[in-house]
């Protein structure tokens, strides 16, 4: 699971952006910052692999943000200015990537396990830019969740989403109560889980839920 973190000033798009990428199975959002201010310290709190941020940001923009931090968690910065001179300033300040707002989803996760697999995106043409993030475009999901079955991955889909009783998953997914009790079998050994409240907090974990 890649942990990511965004300081962004525009509450909207940050809100936005988090719900987005938290429907990601392989990314996980652990913080969102309003301003640069308190970046360094967010970082040494959260540990996010990946740290996204904007440029134009009240008391600390993105730039000086970037200088402040002591670790090398590497930084995309996701802004409505992508001009050239901006592009440039944030890469010499540091940044691992640089992507307009008006980015993809798919294009922004695939920069996101990009860079927190180290690599850097510095392309200098479209074409470059594209044969990048094809490269990482595919989920990655740990090990043991790549194992799990589609019909496996629904039904730890509504436990995460509070449905618990045999019963009610029977129904919701069209199987009976003998198929969904072989499937939680088979997930709680998949996951190495012993209860379906801890199938529920795997399901949120990795993306195949939301919290409430």
């Amino acid at each position: 699971m890649i942990r990511v973190l965004i300081a962004d000033d525009h509450q909207m798009f940050a809100d936005g952006l988090s719900g987005a990428l938290s429907s990601v199975p392989d990314i996980s959002v652990v913080g969102v910052l309003a301003d640069g201010t308190g970046v360094s310290n967010a970082v040494e709190q959260y540990l996010p692999n990946v740290v996204l941020m904007d440029l134009e940001m009240p008391d600390v923009g993105g730039i000086e943000a970037m200088r402040r931090l002591t670790d090398d968690t590497p930084v995309i910065v996701v802004t409505m200015h992508a001009g050239p001179a901006q592009r440039s300033e944030a890469l010499e300040a540091g940044a691992a990537g640089f992507l307009p707002k008006s980015a993809s989803l798919s294009d922004l996760a695939a920069a996101i396990r990009a860079v927190a697999s180290g690599t850097l995106l510095h392309w200098t043409s479209d074409a470059e830019r594209t044969e990048i993030l094809d490269r990482y475009r595919t989920p990655r999901l740990d090990p043991a969740a790549e194992s799990l079955t589609p019909r496996e991955i629904e039904l730890l889909s509504l436990l995460g989403q509070g449905v618990s009783s045999t019963g009610e998953l029977a129904d919701r997914l069209y199987i009976s109560q003998k198929t969904v009790k072989n499937h939680l079998a088979s997930i709680f050994s998949k996951l190495s889980i012993a209860d379906r409240t801890q199938a529920a907090v795997e399901a949120i974990r990795l993306g195949f839920a939301k919290p409430k």
